[in-house]
């Protein structure tokens, strides 16, 4: 545990957001180990003034109790017109384990929080409202399932006692409706949490340490969850409640900013080089299926079907090697002789064959079906096709088995 000592402004970390595995940044504690303190609870802020002092002192008081001298609070204002900074900073003197961050040319809520986390000193960091609808009391339970062994605490909405106090019909559709969209988009990383909507949650340094973060808008836990090596996750109910003091800072910005994150997370989870590859491998599959079938048809004089069939095998088999050599060719490597490649070649071709039953689907779907223009549904029906090709092959053909 580290011995506090008062300072002024803390300096503003600079550089690409990645929060380190040991804190160094700004350190005003004497190291005594590994681990400077338990906990850092980052208190993002603008134009706060009103609810400052009172966030400050609940949480203080809370903390006080079980991890007397074992905690920081931070709050990282985005220079405030209010000066929100200048008064938290005269709060210093009273409340030792404040310390205070003015964000000068940054500003958003989520870099605020990340910032706050570089120049933390706790095991276990976290972020808090200052405008008190996140209710404080719920960060003891909040830290007891980090006590359990949680990777991740998060307050919730939707699970146990949790709630909203007195929204709107509208906020509620347009928060559940960032859900879905949410779970459509990245599945694997909103679904792993009843509301990925919340700023409320704690998570072990370990967990995130040398990750680069490159979060948009408000949604901080989306950045953790898809970004982190996250495995337990504890969730606590909470009812969010109205704001006191101040004025809200939600907008139809901070949605679209919402979305741009999703899609930044989504297009950061897919291996856009190995796609290009695939693309470009696939386009040259189709000169080989064009000159096969000429010189099979055209020149030879077998029977169109047959021709047919030869010319999409061989165009397949062309494609495979290909892709075997290049695309994916770092795992091929790692899986070397005749034996595993045969195995590749009959995945690959199975899932061809099953890509151009899709086209032909969703070919008559859109066209039979729905009415749409046959080259646009046939445009569509190849873009989907080669999607499913690449992400099923990736999964299925080339991943690595059979190796100690």
């Amino acid at each position: 545990m580290g011995i506090y000592q008062p300072n002024q402004v803390l300096p503003v970390p600079s550089g690409p957001l990645q929060i380190p595995a040991i804190q160094t940044f700004g350190s005003t504690f004497v190291h005594a180990g590994t681990s400077l303190i338990y906990f850092s609870l980052v208190i993002p802020t603008y134009n706060e003034c009103r609810n400052i002092q009172s966030i400050v002192e609940k949480l203080s008081q809370l903390l006080d109790g079980i991890l007397p001298g074992n905690y920081e609070l931070i709050v990282v204002d985005d220079d405030s017109p209010d000066r929100t900074w200048e008064v938290a900073l005269s709060l210093t003197p009273e409340y030792p384990q404040l310390r205070v961050m003015r964000r000068e040319e940054e500003r958003g809520l989520s870099t605020a929080v990340i910032r706050g986390w570089q120049a933390a000193q706790g095991e276990v960091l976290g972020v808090i409202d200052a405008d008190l609808q996140h209710p404080p009391e719920t960060l003891l339970q909040l830290l007891a399932e980090i006590q359990r062994g949680a990777d991740l605490a998060a307050a919730s909405r939707h699970v146990g006692e949790g709630g909203v106090s007195d929204w709107s019909v509208v906020r509620r559709f347009l928060s559940r409706g960032a859900q879905t969209l949410g779970l459509v988009i990245l599945p694997g990383v909103v679904g792993r949490v009843s509301d990925p909507m919340s700023g409320y949650f704690m998570v072990r340094r370990t967990c995130i340490a040398g990750k680069t973060m490159n979060p948009a808008g408000y949604k901080i836990l989306i950045e953790v969850l898809g970004r982190g090596d996250i495995r337990w996750i504890g969730e606590v109910g909470y009812v969010f409640q109205e704001r006191q003091e101040g004025d809200s800072k939600v907008t139809w910005k901070q949605y679209i900013e919402y979305l741009q994150h999703l899609l930044r997370l989504r297009f950061a989870r897919w291996p856009m080089g190995k796609f290009l590859r695939f693309g470009i491998v696939g386009f040259s599959g189709v000169f080989v299926n064009m000159g096969v079938l000429y010189v099979l048809f055209d020149i030879l004089g077998l029977g169109l079907t047959r021709s047919l069939i030869v010319a999409g095998e061989l165009a397949i088999i062309s494609n495979f090697l290909w892709n075997d050599l290049w695309t994916f060719g770092d795992i091929s490597k790692r899986q070397p002789g005749s034996r595993q490649r045969l195995k590749r070649l009959l995945k690959f071709n199975t899932i061809c064959l099953m890509g151009l039953i899709l086209n032909v689907l969703l070919v008559n779907l859109l066209f039979n079906v729905l009415g749409m223009n046959k080259y646009l549904a046939n445009l569509i029906a190849i873009a989907t096709v080669t999607l499913w090709n690449f992400w099923i092959n990736m999964k299925l053909s080339w991943r690595v088995t059979d190796v100690k």
